[in-house]
């Protein structure tokens, strides 16, 4: 175990490395900034923290961009309606995110004057807001002292302390070696400099142990096998599952439904779906779901994996009339959650008369 003194040489090591190669990123104030006395905005920070959960920075960037310039303050994103975040959203994944998204911000807005809690107690109440993003929060966006550890943070630390605690079941024993190394110098520049080590160097398959600066210290280097770690239980297969969704176009515009508030996907435009189960529909059960009665042509299948399983659609188009739709022009399409979306331009590719299969 490295010595308190070796601790701390670490850890000026690793934030001069930060101070020299911190990555530019739009809710970032980088440690230049930061020593001039310039301060991250609450809102920002916590906007990036939820939205990184689960996605990786270069997907979400476009996306924060997008939702600072459409609402550049909590109050603008309180004020906003449920739809147009959802909307905003899609292409993110994880749709209770957003949700929660919403949720918390109208909590801010009108409990809190519009100003985020400091400490990682009052942040972690906040909806949406776990152990993770309000000790991120609390250092970065307070600089206040925090054990922020996300998934770069537990490669690095697997890897200096050769640690054999498999992931998942390894995060308890992860976090507390992580805590040895914090302290209350720069708590947010430390925080967000293990991230970008973890991004930049100690990457999870090719690390840079050349260009690291806690290469002296690093235990899986000094054994010669730095890509061992972090260990890994056996993940379990995810299951399957089979629905059917229906691509009804009237011209150029295509039917979509609004999804239950609760739930995956919930409160968003979606295609309209049969139920999703263990074993592939049958023809009755295809057109028991379909939302009219219509000349139903099957013209692909689908494959998307959920966190927690994966999913295989067969996609039915016709064309027709249906009072209950959402119709939507095909270039709107493009704000679809991934799973609609895919189905959509399977089906959409294909002329109406294709008859491949009748259901």
């Amino acid at each position: 175990m490295l010595s308190v003194a070796r601790r701390a040489a670490l850890r000026r090591g690793i934030l001069a490395w930060y101070d020299l190669n911190a990555r530019a990123l739009p809710w970032r104030v980088g440690p230049e900034a930061r020593a001039a006395g310039v301060r991250p905005d609450p809102y920002r920070v916590w906007l990036s923290e939820i939205m990184l959960q689960q996605t990786t920075v270069p997907h979400a960037t476009p996306y924060f961009l997008a939702f600072v310039r459409r609402w550049p303050t909590v109050a603008d994103l309180a004020r906003a309606e449920d739809a147009e975040v959802m909307g905003a959203w899609a292409g993110l994944g994880y749709y209770a995110r957003a949700r929660n998204l919403l949720t918390c911000a109208r909590k801010v807005a009108a409990e809190m004057g519009g100003r985020f809690p400091q400490t990682q107690a009052a942040l972690a109440e906040l909806p949406g807001v776990g152990p993770y993003t309000a000790a991120a929060i609390t250092a970065i966006a307070f600089d206040r002292a925090a054990n922020v550890v996300d998934g770069n943070v537990e490669r690095v630390v697997a890897r200096l302390f050769a640690s054999e605690a498999p992931l998942p079941a390894g995060k308890p024993e992860l976090r507390r070696l992580a805590g040895l190394l914090a302290g209350p110098e720069r708590p947010g520049d430390w925080a967000q400099a293990l991230m970008d080590l973890g991004a930049m160097v100690c990457s999870p398959t090719a690390p840079d142990c050349g260009r690291c600066p806690a290469a002296a210290d690093c235990r899986a280097l000094a054994a010669g096998a730095p890509g061992r770690y972090p260990l890994r239980a056996p993940r379990p297969e995810r299951p399957l599952r089979h629905g059917a969704a229906f691509v009804l176009t009237r011209g150029t515009d295509v039917a979509l439904v609004r999804r239950p508030p609760r739930g995956l996907l919930g409160g968003m435009l979606g295609l309209p779906t049969s139920p999703w189960r263990p074993a592939p529909l049958a023809k009755a059960e295809v057109l028991a779901a379909a939302p009219v009665a219509a000349p139903w042509v099957q013209t692909a299948e689908v494959r998307h994996v959920f966190t927690h399983f994966a999913l295989e659609l067969s996609v039915f188009r016709a064309e027709g009339d249906w009072p209950d739709a959402l119709w939507t022009p095909r270039e709107g399409l493009s704000a679809l959650p991934s799973v609609f979306l895919k189905a959509a331009r399977a089906a959409l590719a294909l002329p109406p008369q294709d008859r491949r299969r009748r259901a």
